[in-house]
């Protein structure tokens, strides 16, 4: 008699509503594709050797710096170059922890293409320039490096790829569309809001005091700025 007056009382559950998300293309390959070691040789050449040539790890990118999906990616904060070893440490570090299902990764950098030298240990100096010791690719402070989305969220795709952007050789951080957006509407307004008249370019163009003595030559390109 007494299981009639019972009533029990289901707890109130407050779901989420589900993100709609826009209609995304996915690419043929959703995952990172094997960078090689090597390039592929010219036949009947030997391979070629270069100068060290730091102006490509120098100065700001002016190209790669955008989101072809317009979602999330990695991008450098500092010039630096990338040899086999990272390229497969970024591949794996994607490749092993997305949902294929739902997620995709791109290249947005070239395979390994700069040739660098290297001498024996204990080798005397001359002798001409050493044997090509490994292949690396430079880049440039705002090099899209890879880029990362499909059907996530922004918090979804960052605990993923912080983990690959700590481990490589310079500063880099995670990036989204909104992200990239901001930093062009602030980049804009700053000069507006800038209330001292005394900024780098001005001291530089009257050389006040003398500045222009101890100027690199790249301060008068980008005014103080990718050091």
């Amino acid at each position: 008699m007494l299981s009639r007056h019972l009533h029990y009382i289901h707890p109130v559950r407050k779901l989420e509503i589900p993100v709609k998300y826009p209609e995304i293309e996915f690419p043929e390959k959703r995952k990172l594709r094997f960078m090689e070691k090597v390039p592929q040789p010219v036949p009947g050449q030997r391979p070629m050797k270069m100068k060290k040539q730091l102006i490509d790890m120098r100065g700001p990118e002016l190209t790669h710096t955008f989101l072809l999906h317009r979602q999330y990616g990695i991008r450098a904060l500092q010039g630096g170059q990338l040899h086999h070893g990272h390229f497969e440490m970024i591949r794996t570090g994607i490749n092993r922890n997305m949902d294929e299902n739902r997620m995709f990764a791109i290249w947005r950098i070239d395979a390994p293409w700069k040739p660098i030298t290297r001498k024996g240990q204990g080798h005397r100096m001359g002798g001409g320039k050493g044997s090509i010791d490994h292949y690396t690719t430079p880049v440039r402070e705002g090099r899209v490096i890879m880029e990362f989305g499909g059907y996530c969220e922004f918090h979804e795709a960052y605990d993923l790829l912080i983990r690959v952007a700590r481990k490589l050789p310079f500063r880099a951080d995670v990036i989204s569309q909104e992200i990239l957006d901001e930093e062009k509407k602030l980049e804009k307004e700053e000069p507006h809001r800038n209330l001292n008249p005394f900024s780098f370019e001005y001291c530089v163009r009257n050389n006040i005091g003398g500045c222009r003595k101890w100027l690199s030559p790249y301060d008068y390109i980008w005014h103080g700025k990718y050091r």
